[in-house]
């Protein structure tokens, strides 16, 4: 069945308004007729909705509506006051973001003080972090990785859209000693190959926090 442009415009509008989350084009295709033009009404709702009080944007690779950035401040009464970062979450949840999948260990090496478990915490409490695998090396270390929340916060389509190294650093959240071949991670690279899928109940170890009081040195 053939639908007209401005016809498959409405239908995926009523889609993206209706959806409780954030929709792929994959999903949203299963729901109109075979060979629809997904990919192309995308975009023209895109320019339709420039500068309107909603927007559509793709945040880690999903579509949904939005309101416009410039009036955010109409909503603020109504939200909850967000919870802020500290430093020391803001410097490994960049190091997460940039050398994922990475171990707790590598975590603290880049940072060059250890983490708190508290620090940890709070980024797998947000939802910014997940925890990606286990590494084939002695101990079997977790690692860890950015989950879609943390795509969602910052408004990122895939991990090709985080700002480069130098504005990082601009911004004074990798102002560290970074190690060789520190880079924005491929997000084609798929599955680390010397990992293992974490399984249910896995908790990362945090021995060396009990040891040393918890306290985050930096």
């Amino acid at each position: 069945m053939t639908v007209e442009p401005d016809d498959l415009e409405r239908r995926i509008e009523a889609l993206l308004f209706a959806a409780a989350a954030p929709l792929s084009v994959e999903e949203i295709a299963r729901r109109l007729p075979e060979g629809a033009d997904v990919g192309g009404t995308l975009t023209a709702l895109i320019e339709r909705y420039a500068g309107r009080g909603v927007e559509l944007e793709c945040v880690a690779g999903r579509w949904r509506f939005r309101t416009a950035p410039d009036l955010s401040f109409l909503m603020t009464e109504e939200r909850e006051e967000p919870r802020r970062l500290s430093r020391a979450a803001l410097e490994t949840l960049a190091i997460i973001a940039y050398h994922q999948p990475v171990t707790r260990a590598e975590i603290e090496s880049v940072r060059g003080v250890s983490i708190s478990k508290g620090t940890l915490d709070l980024l797998l409490e947000m939802g910014f972090v997940k925890l990606k695998g286990r590494r084939r090396t002695p101990g079997r270390p977790v690692t860890y990785a950015t989950a879609d929340r943390f795509m969602e916060h910052f408004g990122l389509a895939s991990l090709y859209d985080l700002p480069g190294v130098q504005e990082m650093k601009a911004a004074g959240l990798l102002d560290l000693s970074l190690p060789a071949g520190f880079e924005v991670p491929d997000p084609s690279r798929g599955e680390g190959e010397d990992e293992d899928p974490v399984e249910d109940g896995d908790t990362p170890e945090f021995v060396q926090d009990f040891v040393e009081g918890g306290e985050d040195k930096g």
